[in-house]
């Protein structure tokens, strides 16, 4: 038996749920606003189910259902355009919108060759970025507000699928004066800087990782400092404030200070961090996802990225 809504009612429904406004999602479609409610009111009745709850002062907020509904009907609607491309002869391209999540630690440097070579070979697809740490990396891509994010697998919960592109060890950042760079030395344990200034990257998850190490060496960290930035931490031990443990390398010792750091790798038996490519578990991936997941394994395998 045919259900009784129609596509255009659920790519109506997509997009007044991702913006959760009646009025920018009428601009976006090109469609008056009593057309568009009435679609979802429709849609609604034959669901028989309430998608949004309706706030005179907030406008729309999704309910459970709708939150539910509108991450199930990504792939549906992935797949009909998909159908309405292969009939035209042009399975190949893709086409609308990504939006990637990334851990913000690794946005300057890994993501743009990434985007770079996506972006090259699917000119259709229109990129967002999300930028954020990986406490709220999770929310977003849950929440559905990313699709596919590049993090680290620190903290990762539950509902989720991935795959490992790198594994990347913890290695010691100091200044260029300091003894241990001073001497020529390749590795060094934490057990060596015992009491000296540290500089601590904090963030949700990293935080958390770092405290293991110190307390997998028995050491107890003299924290001068702490920074959600990276290159600030970076820049800080250039000029002697301590030292840091990071696990990504930057191709340049040069910092942001205008110093410089020595980058010592560390003799402790210490788990490396695992950089993944990460999305909502039991939700179908796109072909538009499964497109940037590709690429990213591309460029991380031959070192590119």
């Amino acid at each position: 038996m045919a259900k009784p809504f129609t596509l255009t009612q659920l790519r109506y429904f997509a997009v007044v749920a991702e913006l959760e406004n009646m009025t920018a999602a009428a601009e976006v479609l090109k469609v008056t606003q009593p057309a568009l409610s009435t679609a979802v009111a429709q849609l609604e009745a034959s669901l028989a189910t309430q998608l949004f709850v309706r706030q005179h002062t907030r406008g729309l907020r999704l309910t459970p259902s709708g939150k539910q509904f509108a991450q199930e009907i990504k792939s549906f609607l992935e797949h009909a355009d998909s159908l309405y491309e292969s009939a035209r002869g042009m399975a190949a391209a893709l086409s609308g919108e990504l939006k990637v999540g990334v851990f913000a630690p690794l946005a300057p440097f890994r993501l743009p060759a990434i985007l770079q070579t996506f972006e090259a070979k699917h000119p259709g697809v229109e990129v967002s970025i999300v930028e954020a740490d990986l406490a709220r990396l999770q929310e977003v891509l849950l929440d559905g507000q990313c699709d596919v994010a590049l993090m680290y697998g620190l903290g990762l919960g539950r509902g989720f699928t991935y795959k490992v592109l790198e594994r990347i060890p913890p290695h010691v950042l100091v200044h260029e004066g300091h003894p241990a760079a001073a001497d020529g030395k390749r590795g060094i344990s934490l057990r060596e800087l015992e009491g000296e200034a540290s500089v601590v990257l904090d963030l949700p998850h990293s935080r958390e990782y770092y405290e293991q190490l110190y307390a997998m060496a028995g050491v107890v960290p003299n924290v001068r400092h702490r920074f959600s930035g990276y290159e600030t931490v970076r820049s800080f031990v250039a000029k002697g404030h301590g030292y840091a443990v990071l696990n990504q390398r930057l191709r340049s010792d040069t910092t942001y200070s205008g110093g410089r750091v020595v980058a010592l790798s560390l003799t402790d038996p210490f788990p490396p961090i695992e950089v993944m490519v990460v999305r909502p578990e039991g939700v179908q991936a796109t072909r538009r996802v499964l497109a940037f997941e590709e690429t990213c394994q591309l460029l991380y395998g031959s070192g590119e990225a």
